[in-house]
């Protein structure tokens, strides 16, 4: 299941990491510090992205499998 979950991961954590680190950019009161935030907008992203992955890719298994 591996073998799906690390592309499945890789796409969803740049995506998530894009989009925390353009919220953080476009919050002005997130923006005034965007230096320090934007590493943990990142991070956070990839991380949220793990039981995601986890989950399309059971989906995915599921739905080839049939």
């Amino acid at each position: 299941m591996l073998k799906i979950v690390a592309p499945v991961w890789i796409m969803l954590g740049t995506t998530l990491a894009g989009i925390a680190v353009m919220t953080v950019l476009s919050v002005p009161s997130l923006a005034v510090h965007d230096r320090e935030y934007i590493p943990y907008a990142a991070l956070a992203g990839f991380i949220v992205a793990i039981p995601i992955a986890f989950a399309v890719a059971k989906r995915m298994r599921d739905a080839f499998a049939r």
